[in-house]
């Protein structure tokens, strides 16, 4: 272990973080609209504390991520962030559901590169392991689109993007963290401007999950 690696611990979300986290979280997407309010952080710990993750470095807060518990039947493959994150409060969490849903993913720019973000992809993947569920499920943003959309469909910029014809960093990191994209959203966050409200429904399966007996 390096002497970088050593100084970065990742761990549940706790209330007194969210002062730290909220500020983070606007630098990280850029705007302040895209980003988790103080309520909204609250609110994810109080219904799904085992879920939050965040990224401590050298004791500064540099990443965090939320998630909630759901059965994704009960929303469809073409759903929206909002009908899945309850609003982006996550009031909807179903204790019992078997689909770990990705909500969100956010890293302070000035700490890119050292892969913080694949951590917190391998603290959801535990909790799944952990959890004995079924998948990890979440809406990727497809941020380059919008240089596309004039000359393609955002389908087929998926598409491009799988096979390597085009980069888009987003769905790039999932599939390298062995998530498969099996379709594309509409609508999925409006106000998503870059990738003009698109999402790729991004899948990881749990390769240990057991289903429970009838």
């Amino acid at each position: 272990m390096t002497a970088t690696e050593s100084k970065i611990i990742v761990r549940n979300t706790t209330k007194e973080d969210i002062d730290e986290l909220v500020p983070m979280a606007v630098k990280g997407y850029g705007y302040e609209d895209m980003a988790p309010t103080k309520e909204k952080y609250e609110s994810h710990i109080d219904h799904f504390p085992e879920g939050q993750f965040c990224v401590e470095y050298d004791g500064k807060l540099i990443a965090s991520c939320s998630s909630v518990l759901i059965n994704i039947e009960d929303y469809g493959e073409n759903h929206t962030f909002d009908e899945v994150a309850g609003g982006g409060y996550i009031r909807n969490h179903n204790p019992n559901g078997k689909n770990l849903y990705g909500i969100d993913v956010v890293v302070d720019p000035d700490y890119r590169g050292m892969q913080i973000g694949k951590r917190l992809y391998e603290a959801r993947r535990k909790l799944a392991k952990d959890l004995n569920l079924e998948s990890i499920i979440f809406g990727g943003r497809i941020p380059n689109y919008e240089k596309y959309a004039d000359q393609m469909s955002a389908e087929e910029y998926v598409s491009k993007v799988l096979e390597g014809d085009i980069y888009d960093p987003v769905i790039v990191f999932q599939t390298r963290n062995g998530f498969v994209c099996e379709g594309v959203m509409k609508d999925y966050i409006p106000k998503d401007k870059e990738s003009l409200g698109y999402a790729a429904l991004m899948v990881w399966k749990n390769p240990d999950y057991v289903p429970p007996a009838n």
